[in-house]
């Protein structure tokens, strides 16, 4: 089978483990060849990304413990492999060679804390064990000589939840950490990563084999259409029917179904910030918590679309695909965790597939006709906000409500958004908030990232265009032509 293609080798690695390790779950063979996985991945005796292959196996361990599960005791699902995180270097603020040793010493003046000397070149010099990075001498110095070295880690953590701990390694703070998964996607060594339920799944799906008596739904995320681009949408569908799913759903008809009462609350209430994104939404609980009143009382598509299938479809088993880390974050909550079994990224599903040897290629193309071009475009910015407005239009709201939407692509921008709401500056009464820049096709989960995911977005909306809202949420719309 050809090698699936992957934004970055971390990913590769990362999809090999899950990979052998669901594999052996599914032959019941786990517990007994656990140990032997490191070694399936790295089979010689030289080592191919570390300094020494007893060092390459012993972080591999730590990747199967964390695709097992990982830490049974922490709610968080962004884990970090401390033995893996020791080759960046030191972070801080450095004097580089392009000092030149002026007379003028403006980063020694503006110093209060001592840290700045000079040698006998009149090179200056930081002491770290006084600097406290406040970035002053940064500032003033002519020759932009002082740069502040920030781990990529750090760099992707818009929520400052990620310092440095006492062994140099990075540690996150569950407090801050929304969850996103930015860490994760820019760690060049992969050690940071989001813990896997990929075998709560296989668990799920084998006991409903065995006795019949629930059935397995996979709610797919629209930002699938930017995915597995080497296969086509309806052999995708049709793989993770070949896995032991029943149905498979769309998320989109729950982005509908959130796009249809959204649109009402908003122009009941006059203000909302939007409840989609979880990482968005744990960001204004934890930065802006006078602002946490406002925000839409409606679950997330994924919890909204889950939750109608608990009710309807009997004893079902719902687990949602997508992009997103924290999603699993938000699947632990008690308002989600009744109607979510279980997360699954992209990356996930692509190491199920090859668990099983199921080449999605040879199969028929099954078909998935659930939801509207609006519910479909929630996967890109802006596409909740052009939704809302559908639905004011199809409500005949739009004449007494004027929408003003303010649509955050990325963290930084939800976060000046909401900052200017808090001080009353925003001419805006809906923000929507993407933590990840473009939105869902830019999630920690998806296999690759690129502008050209927006034109696949876009296209797989399209092709939907002849559906209102109103009409995708008819519920009998649910799986008419995919649950034969």
């Amino acid at each position: 089978m050809k090698m699936r293609k992957f934004d970055t080798a971390v990913q590769h690695l990362k999809y090999k483990v899950l990979r052998e390790v669901a594999r052996q779950a599914w032959n019941g063979s786990l517990m007994e060849n656990v140990l032997d996985i490191p070694k399936t991945i790295v089979p010689g005796k030289s080592p191919t990304m570390r300094c020494c292959v007893y060092k390459e196996r012993a972080i591999l361990s730590e990747r199967v413990k964390i695709a097992m599960g990982g830490d049974k005791d922490s709610k968080s699902v962004i884990e970090v492999i401390d033995i893996a995180c020791d080759e960046c270097p030191a972070a801080g603020y450095e004097v580089t060679d392009s000092c030149r040793g002026c007379l003028a010493h403006r980063c020694e003046s503006v110093c209060k804390r001592g840290a700045i000397s000079f040698d006998h070149n009149h090179v200056a010099h930081i002491d770290k064990s006084k600097c406290v990075e406040c970035g002053a001498c940064a500032k003033v110095c002519p020759f932009t000589a002082i740069v502040n070295r920030k781990r990529p880690c750090q760099n992707a953590c818009k929520v400052k939840a990620i310092s440095i701990n006492e062994e140099n390694a990075a540690a996150i703070d569950e407090e801050k950490c929304i969850g996103c998964g930015a860490c994760v996607y820019q760690c060049p060594f992969g050690a940071i990563t989001d813990k896997s339920y990929i075998l709560n799944v296989i668990d799920m799906i084998q006991k409903s084999e065995a006795n019949r008596k629930y059935k397995m739904y996979a709610v797919v995320a629209p930002s699938i259409s930017s995915q597995f681009v080497y296969a086509k949408l309806g052999q995708v569908i049709s793989g993770l029917k070949a896995l032991g799913f029943h149905t498979v759903v769309e998320a989109a008809l729950g982005a509908d179904m959130v796009a249809e009462a959204e649109s009402r609350e908003l122009a009941e209430k006059g203000f909302l910030t939007s409840s989609c994104c979880p990482a968005f939404v744990s960001y204004i609980k934890s930065a802006f918590p006078a602002l946490e009143p406002h925000i839409s009382h409606n679950l997330s598509p994924m919890a909204t679309i889950a939750k109608y299938l608990k009710e309807t479809a009997g004893d079902a088993r719902v687990v949602f695909i997508g992009p997103c880390t924290a999603k699993k974050a938000e699947a632990q909550l008690d308002s989600v965790k009744p109607y979510v079994d279980a997360v699954l990224t992209f990356e996930e599903l692509q190491a199920l597939f090859d668990s099983r040897d199921l080449d999605i290629t040879s199969l028929e193309e099954d078909v998935l006709d659930n939801a509207s071009y609006f519910g479909r475009i929630f996967a890109r910015s802006g596409g909740l906000s052009d939704a809302v407005a559908q639905g004011l239009k199809e409500h005949g709201l739009d004449e007494k409500f004027t929408l003003k939407a303010c649509a955050c692509d990325g963290i930084e921008e939800c976060r000046t958004a909401l900052l200017k709401k808090s001080k009353n500056v925003l001419d805006a009464n809906f923000i929507e908030g993407m933590a990840c820049v473009g939105g869902c096709i830019g999630g920690a989960g998806c296999l690759t990232h690129g502008e050209k995911n927006k034109a696949e977005v876009d296209k797989y909306g399209r092709e939907a265009m002849e559906k209102t809202i109103g009409d995708a949420v008819r519920p009998l719309n649910i799986g008419k032509k995919n649950n034969a």
